[in-house]
C-alpha cells in the first residue's frame, strides 16, 4: 500500500481548549490509484493532507499512524521530512500563484525542485529537465516560456507549472488539494486530463482533495467522504455514486446533480406584487416603476439592452486590449440571463460597463428604456438604486470593520435614507435572505462563506433594484452552499420580479436557474438562446466544448467527456486577429475542406439557428451532429 493512514486524529490548541479537525481517520491509497477525499469546507480534508506532508503548524497535535511505502512519517524530524517531500510525496496546491515564487522564472523554480533532491546533477541538466517537464505538462514554447515569471501565465498555465514541479522527481504519491476549484471549466478539464496522464505514465498514487463530485466522477477510482472531521463513507466511486450509504453523500450528490430545466414560472412584474414593499423603496426614492418605464418608449420593457458594445484598453506602445468587441445583449424584465465563457472572454468587463452608468466607449447601453449616455447626474443617481451588483468574493467586497447591518444599510444612506430607516430596512432584507438579527450585529469575518454571500445579496437588494448583476456569485462556495444561494436567488426573482444578469462557469447550476444563456469568446458573443437549447444541445463548437468539459456527478457521462476540452488557451487579447477567434482551437475547423476553412478567416456574425443565434460559418456542420458529437457526449440534446 503506497499510503496507509490509521486512526489519524488532528486537533489544534486554542485559548478555549483543543479544537478537533480530524477524528480517527483510516484511509489507504494503492500505487497507481486515485482516491478522492471529499467534504465541505472545515471537514478536515486539508488537515489530513498537511498531516501526511508534515506541514501542520506547531499548534496542531497529531496522533495515529501515517505510513508512506511502509515508512512511518509521523515523528520524523524536519530534515527527514524535507527529504521525503518532493521526492516521494509531492503536493499541488489550490492556488498556484501563492505556491510559486513571484520573482523567479518558472523554469528556474522547476529546476530548483529537481536539484534539491539530486544535488549531483549539473545545473544545465536540471534546466534541460525543467524544460522537458514544462513541455510534458502542456506549456507551449516551453524553452522560451521557462524564462517567464508566474504572473505572466494564466491560472491554468500556472497550475501546469505547479504540476511540473510536483512530478519533477517522480514521486510515489501526489496530493492535489482542490487543484481545479479556481479554474474555468475547460481549463479544469485540461488539468484533470493532465493528472490522469501523469498517473498513467508514472504509476504514481493520487490523493485528490475536492468538494466537486463531478471531478470525482471523472478522475477517481475510490471516494472517501469526510464530515466534521470524521469518515462517514468510502468505497469505489461507481458503487458509492449509484448507492450512497450515508445521508451526507446522498445530499452532496443531490446538490451536484444536473437536473433538466423546467418551464419557468410566470413571475410578478417588478414593483407590482404584494410582497414587493418588503424589498422596494418608494417610487420617488428609487426611480420610475416598471409600468412607467414600459410607457416611456417602445421596447422599454427590457430591463437591459446593449447594442454594439466595445471596450478597448490601450496598453504599451500603442497596443490595444480588445476586451469587449461588439456585444449585443438583452435582459427582459423578470428574466435571468447567464453570461458564460473562459476567463478573459469579456464577461466581467460587460458587467462593469453596465454598472458604471456612463457613456460606453462605443455602442449603447439602455436601462429600463433609458440610454445611459444621455442621463443627467440626478437621473444617474436614481438609476443606481435600480441596478445593483453582487461581487464574486464577498470576503473582499464587504467592509470588514462594519457590522453586517451597516454593510447592508450603507447604499441606502447614499440615497438619502436616515440611519434608523436604513438600519430597519437592512434587517428586513437580511431576513429575506435567511439571516437573523444576531447575524446583523456581527462583522463579515465572523460569518461563513455562504452567510457572507447572503449579506452581499441583501446589500444589493436593499435599494430595491429591478436588475441585479452577479459576477460568479457562488464560485467561492462549497457545492451544497452553491445550490442554496442559487435557490435563494431564484426565489427572490420569482417573488419580486427581479431581472438577473450573471456570469458563471458552473453550467450544472445554470441549467436549473436561468432562462437564457449568452456565450462569449475573445470579447464577442458566439451563441445566445434559451438555456435548455444552449446547454443541452449547443450549436457553436466552443459552446459544445464548454458543455463537454463541465464535470457532472455521473461516472459514465463524466468519463465520456475525458479529453474533450479544447487544446490551448484563448487568444492573447493583444494579438486578436480578424476572422473566427476560435478557429485555432476548433475541432470542427480541422475537419473542414480548404475552401470551408478559408471562410473562417472572416469574422462570423450572429445568425438565427432554430431558437437561438450562433456566430459560426459552419452551423450546418455543427448541427448535423447534435446529441452525438463527442463534445456533448453525456449531455444529450433535449
Amino acid at each position: 500500500m503506497m499510503l496507509d493512514i490509521r486512526d489519524l486524529t488532528v486537533s489544534y490548541r486554542t485559548r478555549t481548549g483543543p479544537v478537533p479537525a480530524v477524528r480517527n481517520l483510516t484511509l489507504t491509497v494503492a500505487a497507481g490509484e486515485a482516491v478522492a477525499l471529499v467534504g465541505e469546507s472545515g471537514s478536515g480534508k486539508s488537515a489530513t493532507a498537511f498531516a501526511v506532508m508534515g506541514l501542520l503548524p506547531d499548534t496542531a497535535r497529531v496522533e495515529g499512524s501515517v505510513r508512506l511505502a511502509d515508512r512511518e512519517l509521523l515523528g520524523l524530524s524536519d530534515r527527514e521530512l524535507s527529504a521525503v517531500r518532493g521526492r516521494q510525496v509531492a503536493m499541488v496546491h489550490q492556488d498556484p500563484l501563492a505556491a510559486l515564487t513571484p520573482v523567479i522564472p518558472v523554469g528556474r523554480q522547476v529546476a530548483e525542485a529537481i536539484a534539491v533532491h539530486q544535488p549531483g546533477l549539473r545545473r544545465r541538466d536540471a534546466t534541460e529537465r525543467a524544460v522537458e517537464l514544462l513541455d510534458r505538462v502542456g506549456i507551449a514554447a516551453a524553452r522560451r516560456r521557462a524564462g517567464a515569471l508566474p504572473h505572466e501565465f494564466s491560472g491554468g498555465m500556472r497550475q501546469r507549472v505547479a504540476i511540473a514541479m510536483a512530478i519533477a522527481n517522480d514521486p510515489d504519491l501526489i496530493i492535489a488539494d482542490e487543484p481545479t476549484s479556481a479554474l474555468d471549466t475547460t481549463v479544469q478539464a485540461q488539468i484533470l486530463d493532465l493528472l490522469d496522464d501523469v498517473r498513467a505514465r508514472t504509476g504514481a498514487a493520487l490523493l485528490l482533495i475536492t468538494h466537486d463530485l463531478g471531478v470525482v466522477a471523472r478522475s477517481c477510482d475510490r471516494i472517501a467522504v469526510l464530515r466534521r472531521g470524521e469518515l462517514v463513507e468510502q468505497g469505489p466511486v461507481t458503487k458509492r455514486f449509484r448507492r450512497p450509504a450515508s445521508a451526507h453523500l446522498r445530499d452532496l450528490l443531490t446538490a451536484s446533480g444536473a437536473e433538466p430545466p423546467t418551464a419557468v414560472a410566470q413571475v410578478t412584474a417588478a414593483g407590482a406584487g404584494p410582497l414587493a414593499a418588503a424589498v422596494r423603496a418608494t417610487a420617488s426614492d428609487v426611480g420610475p416603476t416598471a409600468s412607467e418605464v414600459e410607457q416611456a418608449e417602445p421596447g422599454a420593457g427590457a430591463a437591459l439592452r446593449i447594442t454594439g458594445l466595445r471596450r478597448h484598453f490601450p496598453v504599451r506602445r500603442g497596443a490595444v486590449v480588445r476586451a469587449v468587441d461588439g456585444v449585443d445583449l438583452t435582459v427582459d424584465t423578470g428574466e435571468a440571463v447567464a453570461l458564460i465563457g473562459e476567463s478573459g472572454c469579456g464577461k466581467t468587463t460587460v458587467l462593469r460597463e453596465i454598472i458604471a452608468l456612463r457613456r460606453p466607449q462605443e455602442g449603447t447601453i439602455a436601462l429600463f428604456g433609458a440610454d445611459v449616455s444621455g442621463l443627467r447626474r440626478r437621473d444617474r443617481t436614481a438609476l443606481r438604486g435600480q441596478v445593483q451588483m453582487v461581487m464574486q468574493d464577498p470576503a473582499s467586497s464587504l467592509n470588514p470593520t462594519m457590522s453586517v447591518a451597516d454593510v447592508v444599510a450603507e447604499p441606502l444612506r447614499v440615497h438619502g435614507w436616515s440611519r434608523p430607516d436604513s438600519r430597519s430596512r437592512a434587517r428586513e432584507v437580511l431576513g429575506l435572505v435567511g439571516l437573523s438579527d444576531e447575524h446583523a450585529g456581527r462583522r463579515p469575518g465572523q460569518l461563513s462563506g455562504g452567510q457572507r454571500q447572503r449579506v452581499a445579496i441583501a446589500r444589493a437588494l436593499a435599494p430595491g433594484p429591478r436588475l441585479v448583476l452577479l459576477d460568479e456569485p457562488v464560485s467561492a462556495l462549497d457545492t451544497s452552499l452553491r445550490v442554496g444561494i442559487m435557490d435563494l436567488l431564484a426565489d427572490l426573482r420569482e417573488r419580486f420580479g427581479l431581472a438577473f444578469l450573471m456570469t458563471s462557469h458552473d453550467l450544472t447550476l445554470l441549467r436549473r436557474t436561468v432562462d437564457r444563456v449568452t456565450v462569449m469568446y475573445a470579447g464577442r458573443v458566439v451563441e445566445t438562446g434559451p438555456a435548455a437549447d444552449v446547454l443541452y444541445a449547443p450549436a457553436h463548437p466552443y459552446t459544445r466544448a464548454l458543455v463537454a468539459a463541465t464535470p457532472v456527478a455521473d461516472v459514465a457521462a463524466a468519463r465520456a467527456g475525458r479529453g474533450s476540452a479544447p487544446a490551448g488557451e484563448p487568444p492573447d487579447p493583444l494579438d486578436r486577429t480578424d476572422g473566427c477567434a476560435f478557429r485555432r482551437r476548433c475541432p470542427l475547423h480541422r475537419e473542414l475542406s480548404a475552401p470551408d476553412r478559408a471562410r473562417c478567416g472572416q469574422v462570423p456574425l450572429l445568425a438565427p439557428v432554430d431558437r437561438r443565434q450562433v456566430a459560426c460559418h459552419h452551423t450546418d456542420h455543427a448541427l448535423g451532429g447534435l446529441g452525438t458529437h463527442p463534445a456533448v457526449e453525456g449531455h444529450p440534446a433535449r
